[in-house]
């Protein structure tokens, strides 16, 4: 029996899970991490406790499914793209870690696209510029934390720096660093100007090889094994960005679907043979099928948002079932269907984390009454992470001559039956879902095995490995009413525009870091 082991490092979850060659999910194991916010918009992560728990689950799903380590064939890796992992010179994180939620750097994009530098910078990555990129954190880090630049022996993205503990060596992988704005698109190289329009030039020599997903990286270290589990010897590839994991799971191959993950963030893409270069698209990258690039409008206003009306507003329901044994989440997709989407529900902008429409905007619940309960509220949340995917997905499909065929839907949303008819209804798309649970990790293991040539291709591998569930379809009857109440999502968006700025400003003088 082959095995091939799969890692999903997102902001606050570290997961294994453990494939068959056709793959069936044998087991999985999962770890919170903590998120650290020493201010107002810094999001941050230990390091050494990362890796610590990418150790811990490796072992524990071993346990649990009963495989020795020396059983497994292969590792991928995958995790949230952006953000910022630095390791020092003297062979140890050089600071925290940085999540791609946050908005400390949210003033260099702004001057950058006031100077005219961003113009520059598109014609050559392809890409807009978000805050939570590695170009702007880097430029945050040089400016308030020169010590720390200035001991910067190698700049990661999440995935590479655990394959780095892994495996003893430093890679950057093609689809996590294009989708940085630390690489020419057109020549699929690091570019000497694009870091000199940053101000980064000193950070060159800092940014690892490139690699590509499915290239063999290393091997398990002998000292990795001890903490894993793994046998020392075993190959690890180059891994990918999670969104593309996921796009690799849900079975895109071609431009006929598209696919949306809704984790932390809403991630919206679809593949093509050619970037977008209109300005319209927030990012282009690179796939993992290398005649594609990956058209992507994303924002940190997903399922997060849940999460933390789950954790702030409902702390005794998450008690008590898990006290009783029970899935909390059944208990709020059930909830959420006892409230008909005819009756008026309070706006949500889901904005926690950051916004897909200002860099300052602020979350927020409009049109709250005296009869509305916490069921409404969270039937709200709901609605509202959708929107945010409309409203990326809107932009989409204005740059396809060809409407997508169905909606691939991945991440926790996916797993809420309720919430997959929500998408369909909203989108007024077929949606369609992966048959195992963790899509990330799956997408790692598929190219885990083509890797190793246990198929002749990745598209092969995909055709084997990923099982997609029937379609759920739109319902008709609805179009029109949740074309109303997104109409409404926007004109409160609209209303609420400028002042953003002056709640910035108040938070700046508190805090000017």
């Amino acid at each position: 029996m082959k095995y091939y082991l799969g890692l999903d490092n997102g902001g606050t979850t570290t997961k294994a899970a453990l494939f068959t060659w056709d793959g069936r999910e044998v087991g999985v194991a999962s770890m919170a991490t903590q998120m650290i916010t020493p201010r107002p918009g810094f999001v941050e992560r230990d390091m050494e406790e990362m890796w610590q728990a990418n150790c811990a689950v490796i072992s524990k799903v071993l346990d649990k499914t009963g495989v020795a380590g020396a059983e497994v064939d292969g590792v991928g890796i995958c995790g949230h793209g952006k953000g910022l992992y630095l390791w020092g010179k003297d062979g140890k994180p050089a600071r925290n870690g940085i999540i791609s939620t946050d908005n400390r750097a949210y003033a260099y994009p702004a001057a950058w696209q006031a100077d005219g530098t961003e113009e520059q910078v598109f014609q050559i990555s392809c890409q807009h510029i978000m805050a939570c990129q590695p170009v702007a954190l880097l430029a945050w880090v040089r400016d308030f934390e020169p010590e720390v630049y200035n001991n910067i022996q190698w700049v990661f993205e999440c995935k590479d720096y655990v394959r780095f503990r892994l495996t003893g060596e430093a890679r950057a992988e093609l689809t996590d660093y294009s989708g940085a704005n630390l690489l020419n698109l057109h020549t699929r190289q690091y570019d000497d100007n694009l870091l000199a329009l940053f101000g980064l030039e000193a950070i060159r020599d800092a940014l690892p090889p490139i690699c590509r997903a499915t290239e063999i990286c290393g091997r398990i270290t002998p000292e990795a094994a001890k903490c894993c589990g793994l046998a020392a010897g075993t190959p690890v590839i180059g891994g990918m960005f999670d969104i593309n994991a996921c796009a690799l799971a849900a079975g895109i191959t071609n431009e006929e679907n598209l696919c949306a993950i809704a984790g932390t963030w809403s991630i919206n893409e679809y593949i093509q043979k050619e970037p977008i270069c209109n300005g319209s698209i927030r990012m282009n990258s690179l796939f993992c099928l290398p005649e594609y690039y990956l058209i992507e409008e994303s924002s940190p206003t997903s399922a997060g948002n849940n999460e933390w009306f789950l954790n702030q507003l409902l702390p005794e329901l998450k008690a008590e079932t898990n006290q009783a044994g029970k899935n909390v989440y059944d208990i709020m997709n059930g909830w959420v269907e006892e409230i008909s989407p005819r009756e008026f529900i309070p706006v949500f902008l889901p904005f926690l984390m950051g916004s897909n429409v200002h860099p300052n905007a602020r979350s927020s619940f409009v049109g709250i009454n005296v009869s509305h309960t916490r069921k409404h509220l969270l039937r709200s949340v709901y609605e509202g992470i959708v929107y945010c995917h409309k409203y990326h997905v809107d932009k989409l499909l204005a740059n396809r001559s060809v409407p997508p065929r169905c909606l691939r839907l991945a991440g926790g949303a996916a797993k809420s039956p309720v919430w997959t008819q929500m998408f369909a209804d909203i989108l007024q798309l077929p949606v369609e879902t992966v048959q195992v649970n963790e899509t990330g990790a799956l997408g790692c293991a598929i190219a885990v095995a083509a890797a190793l040539g246990d198929y002749p291709s990745l598209e092969a591998a995909i055709a084997g490995m990923s099982t997609i569930n029937t379609a759920v379809e739109p319902n008709r009857d609805y179009a029109e009413l949740y074309a109303r109440k997104y109409a409404l999502y926007l004109k409160t968006i609209q209303c609420l525009d400028g002042l953003w700025d002056e709640m910035q400003a108040y938070i700046q003088e508190e805090d000017p870091c």
